[in-house]
């Protein structure tokens, strides 16, 4: 990790899977994360302690999944607030929003990230305004980032429990991409909704797509459900198809880095052919997501930043070259899929079926509601 170097530690032989984004320590304390790059063949956890390793972090896919990577960014700003020299309040509200920039700009398409980065910073800007001191503010910052933490695994419980609503008993279930145990910082969306179903012995049967390029579901899917003990098959990508074909799908569940105010929902890349093959087979698609990452400033996914990553990813397997020397390479690292090719999407308050402009907005409000409350609560802490 380049400049990162002298600010990680490793630790392996770690018996059972811990939280995948962690703090250890009063404010001075360190931020671990698993690193997802080295999964299956190795496990380690990685100690952070500046910004610029956790951004780095990011950028690279230490960590990765969308609740993961907000987790991360918000304990991020909590070593920002530690390292801050500032002398004043209002100083160190300024030293937040720089920090805020380079955590959010290592992954721009996912909306949970930029959400928990302006949470503490609207949390320092408020205790700045009550003339709270410098010292006060750093440690309720760490506070903060810690709950934000917490109420991610409550989140996808709770959603993991509405989505075992719709899949039936001995369910045959096509998941894509990552996002259990790793993707989040415990549990899981779509394959939190499996771990509720295994949870009430619904016996039920998962196909993992590889999904490459970076073979999220080969490397940490297929790892994380093998640990868990649920009934998995591995399959290439192109694969899925003539599952459903052959009637061997009841139901497609994915993730979603950032959710537009219409339904369209952007996903790893090969999610949209997905949406598009369930849907023409009859096979119900849900998209499971935290409402964090519904984004209504959004009218459709045709506004949502793709980002593009490095061409290694799609010319290089590990350190063996595929693809001709010089080869173009084009490797969008997301997709859309446009609301249509959904059945629904499950979220911590409830499912939302179309319209999804009225069902989004009413989860969406249910959350802030229950999110102003809990704040409200904590923030009176905060400042006192």
């Amino acid at each position: 990790m380049s400049s990162a170097t002298e600010s990680k530690e490793a630790v392996t032989g770690a018996s059972k899977l811990v939280r995948s984004v962690y703090w250890e320590g009063e404010l001075d304390g360190k931020l671990y994360m698993i690193d997802q790059r080295i999964l299956p063949g190795q496990f380690e956890i990685i100690g952070f302690d500046t910004v610029e390793a956790v951004a780095e972090a990011i950028k690279d896919m230490l960590v990765r999944g969308a609740p993961a990577i907000g987790a991360a960014g918000g304990f991020g700003m909590a070593i920002a607030a530690h390292k801050s020299q500032a002398a004043d309040a209002e100083a160190l509200v300024a030293d937040l929003k720089v920090a805020k920039k380079m955590l959010d700009d290592a992954r721009p398409t996912a909306v949970n990230l930029s959400w928990a980065t302006a949470r503490l910073v609207d949390l320092a800007s408020l205790m700045a305004k009550e003339n709270q001191t410098v010292a006060h503010i750093k440690k309720h910052i760490l506070l903060e980032a810690q709950e934000l933490a917490d109420d991610d695994v409550r989140i996808n419980q709770r959603l993991g429990n509405y989505g075992a609503e719709i899949v039936p008993e001995g369910a045959n279930i096509l998941h894509h991409c990552n996002t259990g145990r790793l993707a989040t910082v415990d549990y899981g969306t779509a394959l939190g909704v499996v771990y509720s179903c295994q949870e009430q012995g619904k016996k039920i049967h998962v196909w993992v797509d590889e999904t490459r390029p970076r073979l999220q579901g080969a490397r940490l899917t297929a790892w994380e459900l093998m640990r868990a003990g649920v009934d998995m098959h591995l399959i290439p990508d192109n694969a899925a198809g003539h599952l459903m074909y052959e009637g061997k799908v009841d139901v497609i569940l994915f993730g979603a880095d950032r959710v537009a105010a219409n339904g369209d929902v952007a996903n790893k890349i090969g999610t949209y052919k997905l949406g598009v093959c369930g849907h023409e087979n009859g096979i119900p698609v849900y998209a499971c997501v935290p409402t964090s990452t519904i984004d209504l400033t959004l009218a459709s996914g045709r506004e949502i930043v793709i980002e593009n990553r490095h061409e290694s990813e799609v010319t290089e397997v590990g350190s063996e070259r595929i693809a001709p020397v010089n080869c173009p390479v084009y490797n969008p690292a997301f997709d859309v899929t446009p609301f249509k090719y959904l059945t629904g999407i499950i979220t911590e308050e409830g499912i939302c079926y179309p319209p999804f402009k009225q069902s989004l907005t009413l989860a969406k409000q249910r959350a802030e509601k229950r999110i102003q409350e809990a704040w409200s609560q904590r923030l009176e802490k905060h400042l006192h």
